[in-house]
């Protein structure tokens, strides 16, 4: 699978800009796209050799639009995004999060829980979703800025934040295991994308627009 996987990079359009050849999924998987379909939906093929999954990780940044790209050379290849373009896991027992790529999280400076119940950060390295195995943990260490464990004294639109008037105000949480600076925590309104300033299907940019 791996000379599968570079011999499908080595076809990636000889061009300033890429799409649809890779795609970043709710796990924080890397996946290509050999027949350039992620736009369309493709499910794409798992990269899993160490090598590329680094280089990959090393080189993956955004512009001023929010369109996240994983720079190759003079190239950019821009990213799907199946949730966010980062993803925390959980990397030790005591509950530090750490992106999708490795990057320790020092800093979260809000949280969003969307109608599905997917949690997503707004960090220091940029717009992130929690991973849905951490998720439990996760929000089982949040604690209200008074020190009692949120889920122990949880607003009513927690358990469907889906349903939370749109006049719902934030609540200052912790997580003790990045910050003890409360952020605020919130339903979220509309896409993630659009709430926190990222594009997860970027387009080609057409003659007539350019």
């Amino acid at each position: 699978m791996d000379s599968d996987v570079l011999a499908a990079m080595a076809r990636w359009p000889d061009v300033p800009d890429a799409h649809g050849w890779l795609s970043l999924d709710a796990r924080g998987r890397w996946r290509l796209h050999p027949a350039g379909d992620a736009l369309a939906g493709g499910p794409g093929v798992s990269i899993s050799n160490p090598g590329i999954l680094a280089f990959i990780a090393r080189n993956y940044g955004h512009d001023g639009q929010g369109r996240w790209f994983f720079q190759n050379g003079p190239q950019r290849v821009f990213v799907r995004l199946d949730a966010a373009p980062l993803i925390l896991r959980q990397a030790d027992a005591a509950g530090a999060l750490a992106t999708h790529a490795g990057h320790a999280v020092s800093r979260v400076d809000r949280w969003a829980l969307d109608a599905a119940g997917r949690l997503y950060a707004a960090t220091e390295h940029g717009p992130a979703m929690v991973e849905d195995r951490h998720l439990p943990d996760v929000l089982e260490r949040m604690k209200l800025a008074s020190g009692q464990p949120l889920l122990d004294a949880a607003p009513g639109w927690l358990a469907d934040p889906g349903r939370a008037p749109d006049a719902t105000p934030a609540i200052p949480v912790i997580y003790p295991p990045v910050s003890l600076a409360p952020a605020p925590l919130a339903p979220l309104r509309g896409p993630a994308g659009k709430a926190l300033g990222f594009v997860d299907r970027p387009e080609p940019v057409s003659s007539g627009n350019a």
